[in-house]
Order: C-alpha cells, then sequence, then structure tokens
C-alpha cells in the first residue's frame, strides 16, 4: 500500500524564521519558539477573557478560543485536545451555539480518528456534519465530509469514502472553495495510490497541482509534494520522487509545519532505503523520528518504524531492526492497522530467519501470509466498490446535467428570439450610417492604394537592380568556367586532343567546378534573401560537427595552396540556429581566408564560450585589408571583389551574404585585419539553451 498521508483543513500552524535541524536541541527551541508561542498566546487570551467582569462561559467568543486551541493541540497533546474540545462542546450547547458544537465535534472526530477509534469517529463527524448543514455553512459543510471520508478511507470503506469526497467536490466546485477542492481533490488522489492505480493518482494530483497555483499557498503546494514523493517512490521513480521530498521539505521546515515535516523525512528516508543507500535513509528516519517525539501520531509513526526497520535489516542489524518492527506491529495492532502489522510480520519473518529461529519465523511467516491474503481480498472488494460508485457518480451527474441542458435549451430559445430582434435593429442602424461612411472609405482606400503603388515602385527598382547584379555575375563568373569546360569537351569529342591530355585538365576542372557550385549556393541564397527574404528555421545543431565537415570540404583546395587547416572547437558546441545558413556563412569566411592566404599559410577555426552565445572565429595569415575596405566590406551594395593569392576569382556576395545570415540569426559578425597581417573574421550565435527534467 502506497505511504501518503491524508489532508485536512489546515486550521492552526505556527511560522517560524528559519528552521534547521539537526540535533534534539534545535528541535526543542524550535517546538518552544514557534508553536508553543501561538498556542501560549491562546492560553493569554482565554486567560484575560475567564478574568473579565461579567465573564460567562457561554460567551461565543470565548468558546471560538476553546475550538482554536483544541485544534493547535492534535498530534501534540491529545489529553488535551479531548478535554479543551469537551469543555467547549459543553459550553456551546449551555449556549445554544451551534457553530462551536460543531467544530467542537469536529476535533473530538479528530481525537477518535487518531486513537484507531473509528465508530466513536464517525460518530462525531457525522453528528457535526449533520449541525453544519443545517447552518448552511458550506464552508464546516464540506470540512466536515472531508474528514467523515478520510475516516471511511482509514477503515478501508473506500466506496463510502469516494462517495462522500465526491459529494464533498462537488459542493466545494458549486461554492468555487479552491483550498477545499485542492485538499479533497489529493485525497482522491490518495485513494487511488492505496489502491497501486498510480496513473489515475498522478492524474489527480496533477488536478490539484493546477488549483495550488490559483491559491498561491506554499503549504498546500508542501503537502501535494510530500505526497506524490511518496508515489513516485513506489513507482520506482526515485528521481521524481526526491524532487518533490526536497521541495515539500524547504517549505515544510520555513513554515515549521512538524507534523508534515516528519512525513516529508519518512519519505525522503523511504527513497534512499529503495535505493539502498542504508546509511542515508537512516539519517532521514532518524530526523523524523525525533520529531515524533514531540508528536502523538500514532498512524504517522507506523510506516515511519517500519522504514527504519526495514534499514536496519539492510545494515545487517537484525537486533536493532526487530526492536522497531516489534514497536510498529505493537502500535498496529492497538489501532488495528493491517498493512502496518504486515509490514512488520515480514520484516520480523526475515529477522527470524538470519537468526536460525525457524519456529517464530515460521509463525511471522503465516501471520504475513495471513494478513496478506486479508489484504488482497479486501483491496479485491475495494477496487470493485470504487469502480462501482465512480460510474454510479458519473451516470447521476450526466442525468442532471441533460435534464439541465433542456431547460437551458427552453430558455435558449426565447433568448435567439430576442436577439434576433436586436440584430434587425442593428442592421436598420448600420444601413442608416452606411451611406456616410462609404465615400470616407473609399478615399481611405485611394490612399492604401497610392501607398502601396508607391512601396511597389521602390521594390520593383530593387528586384531590378538584384536581377542585374546577378546578369552581371553569371556573365563574368559563371559563364567564362563553363564556356571553358564546354570547349574541351568539343575538342575532346572532335578528336583535337588525346584523353591523356584531357585528363591533365582535370585538376583545373575540378578547381573551376568547385568555384562554380561555390559561386551558384551564394547566388541562390543571396537571390532568395534579395526577392523573397531569408527564411530561418533555427534548431539544436553542433557548430564543431559544420566545421569539420567544412574543414574536409575544402582541404583539397588548401593542400594545392600548402595552406594548414585546423579546428580549435570544443567538442559539443551546440548553438540554437538555422544549421544550412551558418553552414554557408562557415564555407564562405573559410573559403576567403584560403583565398587570400598566401602558400605555407595557416587558417584557424576556434570558439570562445560566452553566457548566451558562442563566438566563432576564422583567422588567417594572409594579406589582411586596411580601414577603408574593411569598412566596406559587409555593405549590402558593395561590388568589392578581389582576386586571391592564386588568382581565385570571387563574386562579392559572400560577406554581406553572411552578414545577412548572421543577423537572421540573432548574431553579429565583425573583423579585425592589418595589411599584411592577416584577418580574423568573427561572428556570434545563440548559445542552445539546456532542458532540464525535475529530479531531485
Amino acid at each position: 500500500m502506497s505511504q501518503v498521508k491524508n489532508r485536512f483543513v489546515f486550521k492552526f500552524h505556527s511560522k517560524g524564521a528559519g528552521f534547521l535541524l539537526v540535533v534534539f536541541l534545535h528541535l526543542s527551541c524550535f517546538k518552544s519558539n514557534a508553536q508553543e508561542n501561538d498556542k501560549t498566546t491562546l492560553l493569554q487570551k482565554i486567560r484575560i477573557t475567564e478574568q473579565e467582569t461579567g465573564f460567562s462561559t457561554t460567551d461565543t467568543l470565548y468558546i471560538d478560543l476553546l475550538n482554536r486551541l483544541a485544534v493547535s493541540k492534535r498530534f501534540y497533546n491529545t489529553d488535551s485536545l479531548l478535554l479543551i474540545a469537551n469543555k467547549a462542546l459543553t459550553h456551546s450547547k449551555d449556549a445554544n451555539y451551534p457553530l462551536g458544537e460543531c467544530k467542537a465535534l469536529l476535533s473530538l472526530g479528530d481525537y477518535h480518528s487518531d486513537k484507531g477509534a473509528s465508530k466513536e469517529a464517525i460518530a462525531h463527524y457525522q453528528s457535526a456534519h449533520t449541525i453544519a448543514k443545517s447552518l448552511e455553512n458550506h464552508s464546516l459543510n464540506i470540512s466536515t465530509q472531508n474528514n467523515l471520508a478520510g475516516e471511511y478511507t482509514y477503515q478501508g470503506d473506500y466506496a463510502n469514502a469516494l462517495n462522500v469526497y465526491l459529494e464533498a467536490l462537488e459542493l466545494a466546485e458549486e461554492h468555487e472553495d479552491n483550498t477545499m477542492r485542492s485538499i479533497i481533490t489529493e485525497n482522491i488522489a490518495n485513494l487511488y495510490a492505496s489502491q497501486k492505480d498510480y496513473e489515475q493518482a498522478l492524474f489527480f494530483y496533477k488536478q490539484v497541482k493546477k488549483i495550488n497555483e490559483q491559491l498561491k499557498d506554499p503549504i498546500s503546494s508542501a503537502q501535494t509534494f510530500a505526497n506524490m514523493g511518496s508515489i513516485y517512490a513506489d513507482m520506482g521513480k526515485l528521481e521524481y520522487a526526491m524532487f518533490n521530498a526536497n521541495s515539500s521539505i524547504a517549505i515544510f521546515e520555513k513554515e515549521a509545519l512538524t507534523d508534515w515535516l516528519a512525513y516529508a523525512y519518512e519519505v525522503k528516508g523511504k527513497i534512499y532505503l529503495k535505493q539502498k543507500k542504508f546509511d542515508w535513509a537512516l539519517f532521514w528516519y532518524n530526523q523524523g523520528e525525533l520529531l515524533h517525539k514531540t508528536l502523538e501520531d500514532d498512524r504517522g509513526e507506523i510506516d515511519l518504524l517500519n522504514g527504519i526497520a526495514e534499514t536496519y535489516l539492510g545494515l545487517k542489524k537484525d537486533s536493532i531492526s526487530q526492536q522497531y518492527a516489534i514497536r510498529a506491529f505493537e502500535i498496529s495492532t492497538r489501532i488495528n492497522f493491517t498493512e502496518g502489522r504486515q509490514k512488520c510480520a515480514k520484516t520480523l519473518y526475515k529477522i527470524s530467519k538470519n537468526n536460525k529461529d525457524y519456529a517464530t519465523a515460521l509463525e511471522y511467516h503465516e501471520l504475513f501470509q495471513q494478513l496478506s491474503d486479508t489484504i488482497s481480498q479486501v483491496e479485491n472488494q475495494k477496487s470493485l466498490a470504487l469502480l462501482k460508485t465512480k460510474s454510479e457518480y458519473e451516470h447521476q451527474k450526466t442525468e442532471l446535467i441533460l435534464e439541465n441542458e433542456k431547460e437551458l435549451a427552453t430558455q435558449r430559445n426565447y433568448v435567439n428570439l430576442a436577439l434576433a430582434i436586436l440584430l434587425i435593429f442593428i442592421i436598420v442602424t448600420f444601413l442608416v450610417h452606411r451611406s456616410e461612411k462609404v465615400l470616407k472609405t473609399l478615399n481611405e482606400e485611394l490612399k492604401v492604394k497610392t501607398t502601396h503603388l508607391e512601396k511597389n515602385e521602390v521594390e520593383l527598382k530593387k528586384i531590378n537592380e538584384t536581377k542585374n547584379k546577378l546578369f552581371s555575375i553569371v556573365a563574368h563568373d559563371l559563364r567564362g568556367p563553363i564556356g571553358a569546360f564546354q570547349g574541351l569537351l568539343n575538342l575532346l569529342r572532335d578528336g583535337e586532343i588525346k584523353n591523356d591530355e584531357f585528363m591533365g585538365f582535370i585538376p583545373k576542372l575540378g578547381h573551376d567546378i568547385d568555384h562554380i557550385s561555390f559561386t551558384l549556393n551564394n547566388l541562390l541564397s543571396w537571390g532568395q534573401a534579395q526577392m523573397n527574404g531569408l527564411i530561418t528555421k533555427p534548431s539544436i545543431i553542433s557548430i564543431d560537427t559544420i566545421v569539420s565537415e567544412n574543414i574536409h570540404l575544402l582541404s583539397e583546395t588548401a593542400t594545392n595552396k600548402s595552406i594548414k587547416l585546423a579546428s580549435q572547437l570544443p567538442e559539443n558546441t551546440m548553438a540554437w540556429t538555422d544549421g544550412d545558413q551558418i553552414d554557408i556563412v562557415i564555407r564562405n569566411l573559410i573559403s576567403n581566408a584560403i583565398k587570400f592566404t598566401p602558400k605555407n599559410g595557416m587558417v584557424t577555426v576556434g570558439a570562445l564560450e560566452k553566457t548566451d552565445y558562442w563566438e566563432i572565429s576564422v583567422r588567417d595569415t594572409g594579406i589582411g585589408m586596411d580601414q577603408e575596405t574593411i569598412d566596406k566590406v559587409f555593405e549590402e551594395n558593395s561590388n568589392i571583389t578581389t582576386y586571391g593569392t592564386d588568382n581565385e576569382k570571387g563574386t562579392g556576395l559572400g560577406l554581406s551574404l553572411c552578414k545577412e545570415m548572421v543577423e537572421k540569426n540573432n548574431g553579429t559578425i565583425w573583423v579585425d585585419s592589418l595589411p599584411q597581417r592577416g584577418s580574423c573574421f568573427y561572428f556570434t550565435v545563440p548559445k542552445a539553451k539546456k532542458q532540464y527534467k525535475r529530479t531531485g
């Protein structure tokens, strides 16, 4: 059975300035300085009220103080809780004060529930619920139903529990009580967790988290985190379990909520136990055990003692494990907690077997099997009852919705008739005023069309300039190499040159074809950018992979000039950018570096990691540039094109295209250069953001 903790209306808690639990001395200071201070304040108010002239025990303010004090005693001093709640109940009846009587009955129900006296607890909760309904106090009505359903859960009567929970949830939704919606929805999730239906439980927990986001209440969120941590641990999703447990602990420590903090420590111990990290499990279980010294929460202590027993068993300290298992077994027996007895019997069986006390081991094994069979049979009945109850509720709800829809349909017909009359009136009004607006609209359309014509004229001029430049480049930079290649093929076809002579031109032809391909790629990209605009599709890419591919692609060109190409990029240089566009940028920059670097030179590609971006550099030992050339090299309409150190040709498009593509990818590009000292081109690209998952 999943270890989860039911949530109730959080009526009393104390906040401390900070909380660090290391030794018991800190625990004592925490209790006295935080929770005891608030209780002392209530006691002082009660004493002052009792000493006032004309004091009467039937004073409703006095009864309210008693009920608040009774709530604060739960989990800390149950005897005081019983005494104060009975006192508040007596005075409420004498004063004919049903609200005080209802709250006192709730506290008495809590007392009997914590003692394992389910019959008495249910009787008090039902009495409180009857009073709340008669008062038409929706908040108390929902609270009594929630506590009553919780007690049915402890009894194992899940069908009854779910039915009451669903009624309370519907009432909470009707009155937009998000606090109770959060509590009840989570308790329903706990029912499914107890059935090991974890997927359905998590479905409800996700609803709870959405409600908690609206509430912005850290305590509600922390309680949900703690329960989800326990369920994730049972599912074996230990990273998620640790994340939720740590999240809850931080809030419980800040808010000084001892009983829930003890539970969160227990959940963290369970996570380490499942990881077989026994020392760490014992550490967190011990923190919970220290807190339980100040609590009176038998039901919560059973799972803690079971966990400690299992941890010591893992550490092969069987005698200590046996002590804790027997303590848990005795408490489970006293409050009739079958699941607790079952777990303890299993642990005691293992211990007895290790000690070769086979007779005792057999007794515990038979008890474990008996309890397991009982739980298994009960669980099957619970599952069927749970499903049947939910189906009946949904069916009743559906029938009610259908009846409401019929009534709404009749009302909707009247509304539609009224809307039709209103629409006719609006149309008539519109036609009256329409003629006045027609002329104004036509004038505005004329102005817009004139503006569009002027804009189209400017764009047409730019397109014409782009066309002329494309034709010029094709004529001068592509037609020549293509014509030479065509002529050479004609000579081979006509037999004017031999195959051996033709093969001698292969290196030159290969170089020309590479130049044509490179130029065409730049022309296509530039033409698209000028006429249609660049379409950038960023994704996570590896810059070092792109650089390596381009170095391999251009290695033959570099080798022909005895130029060394080197990449100094670290591995996993991941960026968020358009890979195709950055590929063109890197290829242009490396190609230019080779073009303007003399023989026996070097071209180096590097990267410098910044906070949010990578700074990529392409450095050469070439001829460099003067300041006048640097100022013009990135201009959009620049026609700067020069021959390389081996008379390589260029289009003049490369750097302006690089600038446009880098800026489209949210980067910048610049150059540092001195004549005869070489050049270094820099550009930036955004880093790929890491994707985190919620883990402990």
